[in-house]
């Protein structure tokens, strides 16, 4: 292997950034595609993005061409929940359940309690401060359910400028459309808060916090593993 593209995977790693090592099995030179690059253009955007989407490394065949490994490295999906509400507590081992890190973040010491939630995924401090030393990113999901624009408004517009692979945020068209007015006052673009999926969770007639809590997890792993089209 490429000593110097081992570095490059090694540095990628450490930072929670997602690469795949392209290493063809006639022994031809490797070359290594991060995720942050513009790759929807090289000849193997549409194995890159499945392989992206999934985190599985595989063998891909070439026509023309010798057949490629390709070693995909993808830091484990993350949710972060802003809100340590009722739907919180049946969201966060659903999610651990499925794989996710999961921190709950709330500056509410009423409802960010260790008696409610795992105190090595409870911050109970505001969401700028927690953000500001474990930034959003890629491959990070962000719910807002506190319905409170004081606490949800920061981590969702730095959700969207961290390009999160899932932003939601609970409340009505309505509490929407006055969000989307702030958020457009804070700088975001219409194609920005356009992102944010609000209500928050799949349209299936949830109506406790468990089964709203099944509803955003849904989505979430859809946000994570559906494909999409390539240029999107």
């Amino acid at each position: 292997m490429d000593v110097g593209l081992l570095q490059i995977l090694n540095t990628e790693r450490a930072a929670r950034r997602a690469a795949i090592l392209v290493s063809p099995l006639d022994g031809r030179p490797q070359r290594l595609i991060k995720h942050s690059d513009s790759w929807q253009d090289d000849p193997l955007a549409e194995a890159l993005e499945r392989r992206f989407r999934s985190g599985k490394s595989g063998i891909v065949e070439i026509a023309d061409g010798p057949d490629l490994f390709l070693t995909v490295q993808v830091p484990p999906p993350r949710l972060v929940i802003i809100g340590a509400v009722h739907i919180s507590k049946a969201l966060v081992p659903m999610a651990q359940i499925a794989g996710f890190d999961v921190a709950v973040i709330d500056p509410r010491g009423a409802f960010a309690s260790e008696a409610r939630f795992p105190a090595d995924i409870l911050h109970a401090d505001w969401p700028e401060d927690v953000l500001n030393t474990a930034p959003l990113d890629p491959f990070t999901a962000l719910a807002a359910v506190t319905h409170d624009p004081k606490i949800d408004d920061y981590p969702l517009i730095s959700a969207l400028k961290s390009d999160c692979f899932y932003v939601g945020a609970l409340g009505s068209r309505k509490t929407h459309g006055k969000r989307a007015e702030r958020l457009q006052a804070a700088g975001l673009t219409t194609s920005q808060i356009n992102r944010i999926d609000a209500p928050i969770g799949l349209d299936i007639g949830a109506a406790s916090p468990e089964e709203i809590a099944v509803a955003v997890l849904g989505q979430i792993i859809s946000a994570l593993r559906k494909p999409t089209e390539i240029g999107e």
